[in-house]
C-alpha cells in the first residue's frame, strides 16, 4: 500500500470523525474514564473492519448454501471490501507500532 493510499484512507477517516463529531474538541484524555478520542476512533474503526468483515463471511456462508438472491460478484465485492479494509487497519497498527518504537528509542 503506497502512501498516498494510506494518506487517503487517514483522510477519509479523519472526514467521518468529524461527522460524527462536529463541534469536538481537540483529542485529549478524558478525566473520568482515562480514554482519549483517539481511543475511541481507532475502537470503531476496527469495530468497522471487523462488522465488514462478517458480512463478507455471512455472505459468503449464504452463497455456499445457494440462498437465493446472493450473487457471486455480489459476495466477491464484499470480500474484496473487507480485505482492503483488514489491510488498511493492518497498516495503521503498522504505523502505530513503528511510532511507538521510534519513541521508545529517543535517548533523553
Amino acid at each position: 500500500m503506497s502512501q498516498m493510499e494510506i494518506d487517503r484512507v487517514l483522510a477519509q477517516i479523519r472526514a467521518l470523525s468529524t461527522q460524527l463529531h462536529p463541534a469536538a474538541t481537540p483529542a485529549k484524555p478524558t478525566a473520568s474514564t482515562g480514554v482519549s478520542e483517539f481511543a475511541n476512533i481507532l475502537k470503531q474503526g476496527i469495530d468497522a473492519v471487523n462488522t465488514q468483515q462478517q458480512r463478507a463471511s455471512q455472505l459468503s456462508d449464504a452463497f455456499e448454501r445457494g440462498t437465493p438472491g446472493v450473487e457471486l460478484p455480489q459476495v466477491m465485492l464484499e470480500m474484496s471490501k473487507a480485505s482492503v479494509s483488514f489491510r488498511a487497519l493492518n497498516e495503521v497498527r503498522n504505523r502505530l507500532i513503528s511510532a511507538y518504537q521510534e519513541i521508545m528509542n529517543i535517548s533523553l
